[in-house]
Parts: C-alpha cells; structure tokens; sequence
C-alpha cells in the first residue's frame, strides 16, 4: 500500500499544509486539537476538496485539482469511521450494516456479512436499534459497516473517543481481529497513545497544519 497525500487548504485562519507518503500497516495519527488530523482525513476521504492538492493511492490518482480531478468519496473504496459512529437510528444493527454493503454492489470481493458478524460479535446485536446499544457496541457496528463497503483503505477518526475506558479495553480486541482477518492499511486518529501505540506500524505528528 501508497498512499501519498501533497496538499494545501486554508479555513479561515488555519491552513494545512502536507506532504507526506504512507505506506502499509496502521499509521497513528496524533497531534493537539485543531492540528489538522481530521482535516487531513476528510481530504483523503474525499469530503474535503482543498485549495491545492494532490492525493495517489495505490497508484490510482484519487484527486489532482491543477488537472481538476476529485473523485467523490463513494467511489473511493475507503472506510471511514467517525468518533460518534453516525447510525441511522430509526435501522436495526443489521439494517444498518446491510447499508454499508450497499455501496459495494458492483465491486468484487470484500468481506461477506456473516464473516463480519462474527468477526465483530455482532450476531446477539442484530435485532436492536441503535439506541440500545452501548458505546462500544455502537463503534463495533460502526466498523462492521465501514467493513461490508469493501474498503481499500480505514479511516479512524477518534473512534474511541466516546467510549469509556471500559468499553474501550472492550473493543480494542476487535480492532485487532479486523487488522489480522482483513489486512486492510488504516490510518487511526487519537489522543490516547497508549491504546494505539502497541498497533501502530508508523507514525504521523502534525502540529498547526504541519508535518513536524
């Protein structure tokens, strides 16, 4: 896995300014609040288009703005989970996944629902709403979701954030059965370096918009 990322975006008076490669693995994004870490994510993902920017993954240029090229975030194969999960409240556990394979109906592979299930131990969950599960239940299906759109790449953005510290040792465990089952590269974003320092492959600081 490539992913690089040349970019130059200003909002107000913050500016991102970032060129950096990635490579395979779990890279830690870490840095103080207003760094620019979600700001760099939502470039990646697409939700963001900047002011100047260039991002390549594998090869595949997902957006060049000089040659006025962004390619929209559903057509990106990458999963992004957010710090608050983003569930549809009024959809089961399993509705909602099934929502996550949606927008994989035209592209090969990927995992099926049952081997998410039970990757995630979601199985005892799949009749409830949202609105009965627990934080980390909700990030587990958050995941589960993010997984079933087939992604080339994992976003994760402060995924635990909202999740006390003992739902947090709880689901850890499951962040480290997807990486082992599913190989797939991520970038985690986070405060909390100690859960992710035992994980992470690389590591990327940024402080005011930079690379440091």
């Amino acid at each position: 896995m490539s992913l690089r990322v040349d970019v130059a975006h200003a909002a107000g008076e913050f500016r991102l300014e970032v060129a950096v490669e990635m490579a395979a693995g779990l890279t830690a994004l870490v840095g103080p609040s207003g760094a620019g870490k979600t700001t760099l994510l939502n470039v990646i993902a697409g939700v963001v288009r900047p002011d100047r920017g260039r991002v390549v993954f594998n090869g595949e240029v997902l957006g060049d703005t000089a040659r006025g090229v962004w390619l929209p975030p559903h057509r990106r194969r990458i999963g992004y989970v957010f710090q608050d999960a983003r569930l549809f409240p009024h959809l089961t556990v399993r509705q909602n996944l099934m929502y996550g394979r949606w927008f994989r109906r035209r592209l090969a592979g990927g995992s099926t629902p049952d081997e998410v299930i039970d990757l995630l131990n979601l199985g005892p969950l799949l009749g409830r709403g949202p609105s009965r599960l627990s934080g980390g239940e909700k990030q587990r299906l958050a995941l589960g979701r993010a997984l079933l759109s087939a992604p080339q790449l994992l976003l994760l953005d402060e995924p635990l954030a909202s999740v006390d510290a003992a739902h947090r040792s709880e689901i850890l465990p499951y962040l480290d059965r997807v990486r082992a089952a599913q190989a797939i590269p991520a970038i985690y974003v986070t405060h909390a370096w100690p859960e992710v320092a035992p994980r992470a492959d690389g590591i990327l600081e940024l402080r005011a918009g930079r690379v440091v």
